[in-house]
């Protein structure tokens, strides 16, 4: 019988290692396993990470594009950047030029500034700018203002001190308009009672009351604008009357046609008021105004009937209003306080001369004299919101003392 540990040996293998079998049983195996376990379960426990797993690594946005592409968006991107500072740097020197028109023109509030051309830094490098707008609002004019000044500057030069400091600028061409509204007009020289309208190219029209001696009377005038030499605008006024309501007329002036006159209504009304006509008849001065002969007078101041049919006609209504009531109320105030005026109005009427009303609806200004280089007024134009003036400008100089 052979022993359970007999082993055959084979002709070409180890003894060496089928001595070291010999020494691992099944126990052996069981123990090495059950080493492996422990040695498993004395490192730390951690949460599983399934993310890791699943993660793939990821990749730039633009790793996948091409070189000239990167170069591309880094083009765009660069020139953003540079547009934008471009913008900053126009808008702070706007600012810095309104400010600084301000001071220089003693404006009230800062004009508004545009510079135009792109880009505005290679320009300001070049010391020299496509075009310069200037809008300026209410700007005092003598005595009424200009509701706007807009004018345009082209291919202006700067002398400038460094690409932050400008000392001044030459435009060699400026365009521009103002207006005077009519609205500002109403309100400086209408004082709120008389309004101005346009009435054609060159033609304004007043129309309103002017309050004398306590009566409210209606005014009406016709204004013709026109150019008065380079600088200025010049008006001519016409058709000046007052309305003393439905009584009489008052026209400032020297010629026959001016004075005091009884309106067509007030001198048809004396064929039925008989006593003021009697009053007139019978002042020597009236009768040889009125052309009436003596005799005829006469018999009318003795008849009623005769009266009657003198002041009744045509004629005599013509005549009557042809009467400059001025004239008669130095020698004869009772007279004309019959008739309906009240003395302090006729007291005040002769003080208001044509050059007083003149004046005060004269819409005449001038431009102010340059320093330098020539500034002129092209063209001149009622419009329905007011009077534009355009203007041009050469050889200007601007900022320098």
């Amino acid at each position: 019988m052979r022993s359970p540990h007999h082993i055959t040996a084979h002709p070409y293998a180890n003894p060496y290692e089928e001595l070291g079998s010999l020494d691992r049983g099944p126990l052996d195996e069981f123990l090495v396993e059950d080493t492996e376990v422990a040695e498993a379960q004395d490192d730390p426990w951690a949460p599983p990470n399934h993310r890791r797993k699943g993660r793939r690594k990821r990749r730039g946005r633009l790793a996948g594009l091409p070189f000239a592409m990167k170069a591309v968006v880094g083009l765009v991107v660069l020139a953003a950047f540079l547009g934008l500072a471009d913008r900053w740097a126009l808008l702070y020197a706007e600012r810095r030029a309104a400010d600084d028109l301000k001071t220089r023109l003693h404006l009230s509030a800062a004009p508004e500034v545009e510079i135009g051309g792109f880009p505005f830094l290679t320009q300001l490098a070049d010391e020299r700018l496509d075009s310069v707008k200037v809008t300026v609002p209410d700007v005092a004019a003598a005595r009424v203002s200009l509701a706007q000044v807009t004018a345009t500057a082209r291919d202006v030069r700067l002398d400038t001190d460094g690409p932050v400091s400008v000392r001044g600028a030459d435009v060699p061409r400026l365009e521009g308009d103002v207006l005077l509204s009519f609205a500002d007009l109403n309100r400086e020289l209408g004082a709120s009672q008389v309004t101005f309208t346009g009435e054609g190219r060159d033609r304004v029209r007043a129309r309103g009351t002017l309050p004398v001696a306590g009566h409210d009377l209606r005014l009406r005038a016709e204004a013709r604008i026109l150019r008065d030499g380079d600088r200025g605008i010049a008006t001519h006024i016409g058709g000046m009357r007052l309305d003393i309501g439905d009584l009489a007329t008052y026209r400032p002036g020297a010629r026959a046609a001016q004075g005091l006159h009884l309106s067509r209504v007030s001198a048809a009304r004396l064929a039925h008021e008989t006593r003021k006509a009697k009053a007139l008849l019978s002042i020597p001065s009236v009768v040889r105004r009125l052309g009436v002969p003596d005799h005829v007078v006469r018999e009318a101041l003795r008849n009623e009937s005769k009266l009657t049919d003198l002041i009744g006609t045509p004629r005599f209504v013509r005549q009557a209003m042809r009467l400059n009531l001025i004239d008669l109320a130095l020698d004869h105030p009772r007279l004309l306080s019959l008739l309906g005026f009240d003395p302090a109005l006729l007291d005040a009427l002769p003080r208001l001369t044509r050059p007083v009303l003149v004046d005060r609806l004269s819409l005449a200004f001038r431009l102010p004299e340059p320093p330098s280089g020539q500034l002129r007024l092209r063209d001149v134009r009622v419009e329905k919101d007011g009077i534009r003036v355009r203007l041009e400008g050469s050889d200007l100089a601007v900022g320098r003392p």
